[in-house]
């Protein structure tokens, strides 16, 4: 069994600049990224590399349309040695994309129709604290004329370099400070909990999970400023969940929470935590004991309380972070949730088959009614 998949380079520098000149960024790089990071970070550079807007092709997660007018674009443009992605998950996950041989269709790529080759060096930069998809081999879209998200993962869409600067972190509007880092702590959860966990990956995830939640703790005893000095740690923690989802995998929160993502355009976080409670009410109700038993140890260890309050006080934290709203207030009709639950357990089994605790349709669906208001 594989224990812990380290595929990138790892680096940090404290800031842009320092990045820009050990990298020698520049003519034959393509940068993808948002106008927001670059100009400040590096407008003032110099730099001759190609750069590619992402919110000029649409807001929101990334999605089939966005990626096809962005890969129009680079088809006009010469060729490129690097693909260098600078930005939250969205931009992370184009980047994967634009790294391999065989762009478009991009549904036919999901499909898995043309072989997966990479054909340009691939360097991710998180600017947030939450998806850890900078040591991951996964790009997730979602698909319009479908209404869901779908993963495709191959380790060539591991980058050769990831980079952290704290740096970034340091204007994230707090909304999205708060979706980003809880759903790095999913990721610790989700991947700690999975069959395929390892005594390396929850190496990794348990410490992910200690440091977001005494950081949480910080900001709830001293404000949310409380987290400006502890940017640094949350970007290692979120660092530190994506090498343990990426070898251990994410579980039914990461499924369940794409139609309402793909649906509603609900950022990737806050989709996760809208059903995070959920899954783990369902997996305390058929398996107390084992891993869940033993994380709740972990959790209660970090958060002061017994092993029996340990979720619960964890999630009463975690309401002080983010609110958590019930799925009738996205906008959801109750119908709908059967189509999702089909959407789930057809086209999600690469996430499904890590749940704590196996999950079929009518399990999927409970869980959906009690999320629903």
């Amino acid at each position: 069994m594989r224990q812990l998949i380290v595929r990138p380079e790892l680096y940090q520098f404290d800031t842009a600049r320092q990045f820009a000149e050990a990298f020698e960024l520049g003519e034959g790089d393509l940068v993808i990224t948002n106008e927001f990071v670059y100009e400040p970070f590096f407008g003032a550079l110099g730099l001759s590399c190609d750069v590619l807007y992402q919110e000029k092709y649409g807001r929101g997660e990334p999605n089939d349309e966005m990626v096809e007018a962005m890969i129009a674009d680079v088809q006009r443009m010469k060729e490129h040695r690097r693909v260098i992605g600078i930005g939250g998950g969205t931009v992370l996950d184009i980047s994967k994309i634009f790294a391999l041989k065989y762009l478009c269709p991009v549904e036919r790529l999901f499909d898995r129709e043309p072989p997966i080759e990479k054909s340009r060096r691939l360097v991710l930069v998180p600017t947030t604290c939450g998806t850890g998809s900078e040591v991951t081999n996964i790009a997730i879209l979602a698909f319009l004329k479908r209404n869901t998200k779908f993963g495709l993962a191959d380790d060539t869409m591991y980058a050769d370099q990831a980079v952290l600067i704290p740096e970034f972190l340091e204007n994230l509007p707090y909304p999205v400070f708060a979706a980003s880092s809880i759903d790095a702590l999913v990721h610790a959860v989700e991947s700690s909990l999975s069959p395929n966990a390892t005594p390396y990956t929850k190496l990794f995830g348990y410490k992910a999970m200690e440091m977001i939640l005494k950081g949480y703790r910080e900001m709830t005893d001293k404000g949310p400023e409380a987290r400006l000095p502890l940017l640094r740690d949350f970007l290692i923690a979120s660092n530190f969940a994506g090498l343990a989802f990426g070898t251990a995998g994410c579980g039914a929160v990461h499924a369940m929470s794409y139609p309402l993502g793909g649906t509603f355009h609900v950022p990737h976080g806050e989709s996760n935590y809208a059903v995070f409670k959920g899954v783990i009410d369902h997996y305390l109700e058929r398996k107390p004991d084992g891993e869940i038993a033993a994380l709740a140890e972990w959790i209660g260890s970090v958060l002061d309380c017994n092993a029996e309050k340990a979720y619960e006080a964890m999630f009463e934290l975690l309401d002080r972070i983010l609110t958590r709203k019930t799925l009738k207030e996205y906008g959801v009709h109750e119908e709908m949730l059967e189509s999702w639950t089909n959407e789930v357990m057809n086209g999600q089994q690469r996430l499904m088959r890590n749940s704590f605790v196996p999950l079929d349709a009518e399990q999927v669906l409970k869980i959906y009614h009690k999320l629903y208001e």
